[in-house]
């Protein structure tokens, strides 16, 4: 046949040919002009096309002119895997959240990319939905993509750190925000969570509550261990009881602080005050109370942790603990870029501030 190779076969005198399935023109690859293909065309040096296109001062004009005229009309783009590779960073940052759904942690990463975004960083997001073995391939993958730096915040299960220690032996800037790793001694960028749960069990204390339960986050979480302290530390100061039957633990998600304000809410003696881990937490206690004809704040105060968007407009409005989490984001990005840098181990510590809404406004 015409345009095929003929064979011959000696033990049955036939001759054939052989098809060949053809790619489809619609699923090849375009191809995609390189330096290599400019400097053949122009029948100069690879490295001429390279140092022109890189703007070298020792490239004669004309020369550049025309290297640069061939490369727009060839719609030449240079490969940003390559420059990375060969100027061993790729401008991208890593951030690793434990999760999306609430206001928290979206913030934080517009706070941080404004900055990076300004200092010429591109940024690269995964969230771990509070799972360990997530967050371990979510490192894996942000190493193999070669960023030049993390921002990280952990897991409420994590208790194993072997993954950010393979991130600190390959000298890659780290940075923990939030929720922080305890046995490592890098950067962080936290809020002063203790001096806002004391402030916050105080207020409570001075609107006359006496009974005051503690919805607490996971032990394993530093910011819960610190808010836990600051809770009891203001009981001590006002000389109320330490009650463990008023110190419930929950895993953070909405269901499991419903059931936990059942817990405290069914006991023989009832609390007459919450003071929740956050916010989400807090409006779950508001619902299961409503719901219970719990009246809220004369039979039943409540304070939450970190200002929600949402605390502002429920009905009544929830007393907070303010984060500045925009700031904390922009402090992280910083903090990160002084550790490319010049690396160093500076932790630190932005003020909270108390907002006192309705739902503790027992004396008006």
């Amino acid at each position: 046949m015409r345009g095929k190779q003929r064979y011959y076969c000696k033990s049955c005198d036939f001759h054939f040919t052989i098809n060949e399935t053809a790619v489809p023109q619609e699923n090849r690859r375009p191809h995609e002009v390189t330096i290599m293909d400019l400097a053949q065309q122009l029948g100069i040096s690879k490295s001429t096309v390279s140092r022109a296109l890189r703007g070298h001062a020792d490239i004669h004009e004309g020369t550049r002119k025309m290297i640069l005229d061939l490369a727009q009309e060839l719609d030449y783009q240079p490969n940003p895997l390559a420059n990375a590779l060969l100027k061993r960073q790729t401008n991208i940052v890593g951030i690793l959240v434990p999760e999306f759904r609430h206001y928290f942690f979206p913030t934080f990463i517009m706070g941080a990319q404004e900055v990076l975004s300004k200092a010429g960083y591109n940024v690269m997001i995964c969230q771990s939905d509070e799972s360990y073995e997530t967050e371990v391939a979510n490192v894996k993958a942000l190493l193999r993509s070669r960023v030049d730096g993390l921002l990280v915040s952990i897991t409420a299960k994590t208790d194993n750190f072997d993954h950010f220690r393979t991130v600190m032996q390959k000298e890659i800037p780290l940075v923990f925000f939030n929720r922080v790793c305890p046995e490592l001694d890098t950067p962080q960028v936290i809020i002063d969570d203790y001096s806002g749960a004391f402030q916050a069990v105080e207020h409570l204390i001075e609107q006359g509550y006496r009974r005051i339960a503690h919805l607490a986050g996971p032990v394993t979480l530093q910011v819960s261990r610190l808010r836990l302290q600051g809770y009891v530390d203001a009981l001590q100061k006002h000389q109320l009881p330490l009650d463990q039957d008023l110190i419930v633990y929950h895993d953070l998600t909405e269901e499991h602080a419903r059931i936990c304000t059942r817990q405290l809410l069914d006991l023989p003696q009832p609390p007459d005050a919450i003071f929740a881990v956050n916010d989400p937490c807090a409006i779950e206690i508001m619902l299961i109370a409503k719901e219970r004809g719990i009246n809220i704040p004369q039979d039943l105060g409540i304070v939450g942790f970190s200002n929600d968007p949402i605390s502002a407009i429920i009905e009544p409005s929830l007393t907070t603990v303010e984060q500045p989490v925009w700031k904390i984001g922009e402090e992280s990005a910083r903090l990160l870029l002084e550790q490319m840098e010049q690396p160093t181990v500076e932790k630190r510590m932005l003020a909270t501030r108390l907002i006192v809404r309705k739902s503790s406004m027992r004396k008006g």
